[in-house]
């Protein structure tokens, strides 16, 4: 909560209740296309970040692994920029795609948490997250306070391009200064999560599933329990359940579904019905409304604090 309340502060200003001016290396309004790239849980934090850009700015995102953008030989609109995401600011693939489009001759921006790194020094503009030092081999607080200069940057990329009026612009700037509340109480839910954690520790596999921003929230969930349990998992979009992964699902397989109410809500509970009729345990990550709209048995459902849509992912 700590250093997402700092990063925030760092792109808003709470009593203004706007975007602050920071300096960008281009013009939101202008830009006909954003190319994003990074790795890992890097490239799963943009990926939540290209939705919101769309949703809020109605500015075009493709979104790359750097791996195979490097390789793929795309083609670069001169009217587009580039933007990366890294902790570390050294991801070797991500700094041979940002040379790929310093090449192109397009302008450059980074989401960095080392200041003093490559990335940052070779970009025209960057983004600090003010996260400290990642000690861990898996990205946590980066990955949230990724997300959280996201989230700020989509609200002024919206600003800059008309999209956003000053009124809509307080309510979702005073959203965003509730995710350190929200997170505290969140983190209290370490106990029930503790005893969830046991039974998932003796099983071999487990699906993650998610729509919306929840879908690369459901791949980044998947990434974190391969990383530091070495179970094998997979995050799928909710509504490609029927296109493969359900002939897998049975009695033995937990499925993690990530499904606040919101608008696709029940769009996930079909979902979740469908895992049901095939003997699977669902686990439901949701909020009040949630818990009490979802039609289905669960193993276990662990209820989140009710809160805006936008800072969910965080």
């Amino acid at each position: 909560p700590e250093v997402i309340s700092h990063t925030l502060a760092n792109y808003l200003d709470f009593a203004a209740g706007r975007v602050k001016d920071f300096a960008l290396p281009f013009d939101f309004a202008t830009l006909d296309r954003l190319e994003v790239s990074a790795c890992g849980t890097a490239f799963l934090a943009g990926s939540i970040g290209k939705y919101w850009l769309e949703r809020y700015a109605r500015l075009a995102v493709d979104i790359d692994v750097a791996s195979e953008f490097r390789y793929r030989e795309k083609p670069i609109s001169k009217a587009s920029a580039a933007l990366f995401v890294s902790q570390s600011g050294e991801t070797a693939d991500t700094l041979a795609a940002l040379r790929y489009c310093r090449a192109a001759g397009i302008p450059i921006a980074s989401i960095v948490n080392v200041r003093q790194s490559t990335m940052a020094r070779e970009s025209d503009g960057i983004f600090p997250t003010l996260a400290g030092p990642e000690i861990g081999v898996a990205s946590t607080k980066a990955f949230t306070c990724q997300l959280a200069v996201l989230a700020a940057l989509s609200l002024r990329a919206a600003r800059d391009r008309g999209h956003l009026p000053a009124e809509e612009e307080k309510r979702l700037v005073h959203e965003l200064a509730e995710t350190p509340r929200f997170a505290n109480q969140v983190l209290k839910l370490d106990k029930q999560i503790e005893k969830l954690a046991r039974d998932l520790a003796q099983v071999k596999h487990v699906l993650y599933l998610g729509r919306g921003t929840n879908y690369p929230l459901a791949m980044e969930g998947a990434l974190k329990l391969k990383e530091i349990s070495y179970i094998h998992a997979e995050g799928y979009a909710a509504g490609e359940l029927k296109h493969g992964p359900i002939a897998l699902i049975d009695e033995h397989m937990p499925v993690i579904v990530i499904a606040p109410y919101d608008r696709v809500f029940e769009k996930t509970v079909s979902n979740m019905q469908e895992v049901a009729a095939r003997g699977g345990r669902i686990i439901l990550i949701t909020d009040k409304h949630g818990a009490e709209h979802a039609t289905v048995k669960t193993m276990d459902t662990i209820v989140l604090p009710d809160m805006p849509e936008l800072i969910a992912p965080m």
